[in-house]
């Protein structure tokens, strides 16, 4: 199984850039150093100044299928690129998700609410996966969930 299959992410989907710097705050005041941490938002000017304020640099600029133009980074769109396959940009969340462990409804939530504007954020942490999950369900994250699933979707 390759390292990539045995990989742990919690995801949820902030309504707007606001939401998720309330729910990146709370995750950093938990323990989450910002290199477990990964954001994929519609390109804003909101969001890019996030993305600089957490990570300290500015993100990637992506077409992502169904979505369209994205800022994006962070381990968890490096494991739906799947290397320099850009499989995200051709297949969209809902068709990558299954990467880091969720089922394809999942990807697709997750996608539908990133094109309408909300913000997805993913957490690289098994031990402290169910830690993450209460910080996104208590700071509004919604359909947050764990990838259980990984390694065998």
């Amino acid at each position: 199984m390759a390292d990539v299959d045995r990989q742990c992410y919690t995801v949820g989907v902030f309504q707007d850039v606001e939401w998720a710097q309330r729910g990146i705050q709370a995750l950093a005041d938990k323990g989450f150093p910002p290199e477990s941490l990964s954001l994929i938002s519609r390109e804003t000017p909101e969001a890019a100044k996030l993305l600089r304020k957490i990570f300290g640099v500015d993100a990637a600029t992506l077409e992502i299928a169904r979505i369209g133009s994205v800022l994006a980074h962070g381990p968890l769109v490096e494991v739906l690129q799947r290397g320099e396959g850009c499989e995200l940009d051709r297949t969209g969340v809902a068709g990558t998700m299954r990467y880091a462990g969720f089922q394809a409804h999942d990807g697709f939530i997750f996608e539908t609410l990133t094109a309408r504007g909300g913000v997805l954020v993913g957490v690289h942490s098994e031990p402290k996966a169910a830690d993450a999950l209460a910080v996104m369900f208590a700071y509004g994250g919604g359909n947050a969930a764990i990838g259980a699933w990984a390694g065998r979707v």
